[in-house]
């Protein structure tokens, strides 16, 4: 069976962790969910699994796995997640109402601030997180309502913010992927603005700068995003049996 754009999404989301070692993942969405767990039954075997709650997970459980059927391998306090956070030892994969090209990000309101059109989740522990330890991002519908020059709040901090916050904001702070349904993004680039990195299979350079709201570093030959191996899909396929990934990502 051909890989999916779910499955490249996935895969691309597991790429996240790469050469961690051992530290906390926290995977929010579908596919950064399957992406974290991959990552951990293949080429990043020391990651650490939560259960969300106040738990930290054994192996690599079956995405909609009930709680009470989770195997622990400890009890973690509230407490004990900011020692872990606070030391830069997470690497987060939150979702982006709004990204923009600095890599700041938002999940808090859309529209002026004094008199929003639309009220999300609030910034929650965003700007905690993106100055503390390694951050990405999961874009499922790319478009330039998503992709946009400047995002209306900003909820997790970008490159240009945390430069001007001095050596505490640049400790940890590193904004490492931005992975859409259409492609996967990073910002190594001499300004630290996004720069298109791979694009799935079946989408052209054109449609992720129609899609995109600002002016994207383009490099001269842009690759196609990695291919699962084929054990890489059959690993997808049993982390997920019900297809979740194919209901979150837009094609």
């Amino acid at each position: 069976m051909s890989p999916t754009r779910a499955d490249y999404c996935a895969l691309a989301c597991a790429e996240v962790f790469r050469g961690d070692g051992e530290v906390m993942a926290s995977a929010f969405g579908t596919a950064p969910a399957i992406g974290a767990r991959l990552a951990r039954l293949t080429f990043a075997p020391d990651l650490v699994l939560t259960d969300g709650d106040a738990a930290l997970v054994s192996g690599a459980p079956v995405l909609g796995t009930p709680p009470g059927s989770l195997v622990l391998e400890s009890h973690m306090p509230y407490r004990k997640v900011f020692d872990v956070v606070w030391s830069g030892r997470r690497n987060l994969i939150m979702m982006a109402s709004q990204v923009d090209r600095s890599g700041n990000q938002n999940i808090s309101a859309i529209g002026d601030w004094a008199r929003p059109s639309a009220q999300l989740v609030g910034v929650r522990g965003a700007p905690g997180n993106t100055v503390n330890h390694s951050t990405s991002y999961w874009v499922p519908n790319h478009s330039p309502r998503s992709f946009v020059e400047q995002v209306d709040v900003v909820s997790g901090v970008g490159y240009e913010r945390a430069d001007s916050g001095g050596p505490a904001a640049r400790r940890f702070h590193e904004i490492r992927f931005v992975v859409s349904n259409l492609g996967v993004f990073d910002f190594d680039t001499p300004s630290r603005t996004m720069r298109l990195r791979s694009v799935h299979p079946g989408v052209s350079v054109d449609q992720v700068v129609e899609a995109t709201g600002f002016t994207l570093t383009i490099p001269d030959n842009v690759p196609l995003t990695r291919e699962p191996t084929p054990d890489e899909q059959q690993l997808l396929q049993m982390l997920d049996p019900k297809g979740l990934r194919e209901r979150e990502v837009k094609e």
